[in-house]
């Protein structure tokens, strides 16, 4: 018997990776969507036919538990969320019905349905905020500076709690940045690399752009979601900080961006500390310590911040070209 998943957010960047690599290993996935009046299923039109979807949504406990009864899963990945760290600021009341209590919805969902169910959570770096120490691990005190963040706290410790109160098998996966072609455009590495994309074209001239100094941890999303399965294949369930160790300058990917395509005179296309784009209080220096994953689940990061930047580069430009055909 195949093994059985629910994915929430399977539409995102990270549900749609983590969907293919759990049919690699010849799970039945299920996804849940919500009802929008504009379905975006780009991520996942060439796997649509290999999955279920489920209407449900993470503000609606009685469509989470039935969803639930239908897909009848061994392990539930819970992705979605408002994700967009900048929204959180605009969208502060919703962020946290979303981010915060639609995991305790997901976690009731289980606990009514079978507890043996294998939950994963997905954390945040977010969550460290204005750090305390550097790098950052499980250990790390949370000291988060947005909405997103603050949420993000309470689902990673509502997570604990559930985990310790009623035993289930509850895992939170403290993921830094993580990056792909399938960011949205609202993203700062996504805008980056579709308007370098398009400026390589001559379809634009300049790219707009807050803080070029924020330091970021970036990693592959698609290496990213292995360490979620990983997690729920222990025999204890726990939580990790999913990173490369590394961290980056916005400065340096647009750099680098830049140089994918072969322009060197990039800085004359960049127009930086937009107010509009700069948040109202910054996250310091976030670089993760993944020492623990490394060890107990025998993950490391595969690809390099090089590759990465090229990858969604070259990705965008393709994918412009193909419009310009259309």
């Amino acid at each position: 018997m195949a093994k059985r998943a629910l994915i929430t957010g399977i539409t995102g960047q990270d549900g749609s990776y983590l969907a293919e690599f759990l049919l690699g290993k010849g799970y039945e996935v299920f996804g849940l969507t919500r009802r929008t009046s504009t379905q975006n299923f780009g991520n996942i039109k060439h796997i649509a036919d290999k999955v279920t979807l489920l209407s449900g949504d993470l503000l609606d406990q009685s469509s989470l538990t039935e969803a639930v009864k239908i897909a009848d899963p061994e392990e539930v990945y819970n992705l979605a969320a408002q994700s967009f760290v900048k929204t959180s600021w605009n969208q502060p009341v919703l962020t946290g019905e979303f981010t915060a209590i639609g995991v305790t919805r997901m976690l009731e969902a289980i606990r009514a349905v079978s507890p043996k169910i294998r939950f994963y959570q997905a954390s945040s770096s977010e969550m460290f905020g204005k750090v305390t120490e550097t790098p950052q691990k499980e250990t790390t005190r949370f000291y988060p500076r947005s909405p997103y963040g603050v949420a993000k706290v309470y689902g990673h410790y509502i997570t604990l709690n559930y985990r310790e109160s009623y035993d289930l098998f509850a895992c939170s996966g403290i993921l830094f940045n993580h990056e792909s072609p399938r960011r949205g455009l609202e993203f700062v590495t996504r805008k980056i690399s579709h308007a370098v994309a398009l400026i390589s074209l001559g379809k634009q001239e300049t790219l707009e752009l807050g803080n070029l100094d924020a330091m970021r941890d970036w990693g592959y999303a698609g290496d990213y979601v292995e360490a979620m399965w990983m997690m729920l294949q222990q025999d204890n369930p726990d939580d990790y900080v999913i990173a490369t160790g590394e961290n980056h300058s916005v400065e340096e990917f647009v750099q680098l961006a830049f140089e994918t395509v072969g322009i060197t005179d990039w800085k004359k296309h960049i127009v930086a500390n937009k107010p509009e784009f700069m948040r109202p209080a910054e996250v310091d220096n976030l670089i993760g310590d993944y020492s623990k994953a490394k060890e107990i689940l025998e993950w490391s990061p595969k690809t390099s911040f090089r590759q990465l930047v090229e990858m969604m580069v070259k990705s965008d430009v393709e994918m412009e070209k193909k419009n310009n055909e259309t």
